[in-house]
């Protein structure tokens, strides 16, 4: 590999964390983690580091944790680490020109998605929502424009049919550590090939808000099912179940399948023999794996096993 390249990574969400060791197993110097600062998780709210963070600390990599890592104080640090080169991976935060001249050789991003399609924070869940069957990661030069810049490389992979966006995620990182570090000699030696992205086929993957969590029965079969696997692992799918004599409660929807049945969106079509299926604008699914409020993730059989749910009962946003 020649001489150790000296890399500050930036990356907070777990898509980083098999780039970040493979790069520190080839040999690189990692001169810091730059990730965001540590946030309170889960229903406590207990503050719990990036995994990322956990094994640059087990590994003795400084972990830098700025709260805006384009403020003049953030800039200091990131020069004092002297960087050949700055690579990120879901970090959290854009990147200004002046930090980006930080690396003696710039920077690159490793995204998840095959750009110029979906562009922005949630690539993977938005790929899913919309039902592609094939995607893949891109590495590319860093720009102060959002995963706008030049392709270095590019890997695919299809979809499954019934995989979630937490599944998906994990794959592609996957796929793309051992594409980002093949880059880095080439980038080093200025051979690298730099594609422009094509302007017209941008499409942008927008960060999920939690409001987007209603499943909408109204919409056909195949859009919920594959809403409620874009929705995994946050801030996932959930709807209202009204029943006959007995207040609205919450239910939230793990894993669905596109099934046979019609009726009024909504309606519960099916609650017998272990399988609760509800009507879609087109077509019905199937609810395989379900949650009350502060329950356990329960199969449709665990569910219907006590409760009084009939044909005619609905679920609505």
């Amino acid at each position: 590999m020649g001489e150790p390249t000296r890399i500050v990574m930036l990356g907070t969400g777990d898509f980083a964390l098999p780039t970040f060791e493979l790069l520190a197993e080839r040999g690189h110097e990692m001169a810091a983690l730059v990730t965001q600062p540590d946030r309170p998780q889960g229903r406590r709210q207990e503050i719990t580091p990036a995994a990322i963070a956990v094994a640059a600390r087990a590994r003795g990599v400084r972990v830098f944790q700025p709260e805006n890592v384009n403020d003049p104080a953030s800039l200091a640090v990131l020069r004092s680490f002297a960087p050949d080169l700055l690579i990120t991976a879901a970090y959290g935060q854009i990147l200004s020109a002046e930090a980006l001249a930080i690396g003696r050789m710039g920077g690159v991003n490793l995204h998840g998605s095959i750009l110029p399609a979906y562009r922005g924070a949630a690539p993977v869940a938005r790929a899913i929502q919309n039902g592609e069957v094939v995607t893949g990661v891109t590495v590319i030069q860093m720009t102060p424009r959002i995963d706008a810049g030049g392709i270095v490389a590019i890997g695919r992979l299809n979809i499954d049919p019934d995989e979630t966006a937490g599944e998906l995620e994990a794959r592609l990182a996957r796929l793309g550590a051992p594409l980002l570090a093949d880059c880095i000699p080439r980038i080093l030696a200025g051979t690298a090939t730099i594609i422009p992205q094509d302007i017209a086929q941008v499409t942008r993957a927008p960060k999920l808000k939690k409001e987007e969590s209603a499943i909408k029965w109204t919409r056909p079969a195949l859009d919920v099912h594959n809403m409620v696997r874009a929705m995994q692992p946050w801030p996932v799918a959930s709807t209202m179940l009204l029943r006959e004599g007995v207040g609205p409660s919450r239910l939230i929807v793990h894993k669905t399948a596109v099934t046979e049945g019609s009726g009024e969106p909504g309606a519960v079509v099916e609650a017998e023999n272990g399988r609760l299926t509800v009507a879609c604008g087109d077509g019905a699914v199937a609810l395989l794996l379900v949650q009350t409020p502060g329950g356990r993730p329960l199969t449709a059989a665990e569910f219907l096993n006590g409760r009084k749910i009939a044909r005619g009962d609905t679920l609505k946003s």
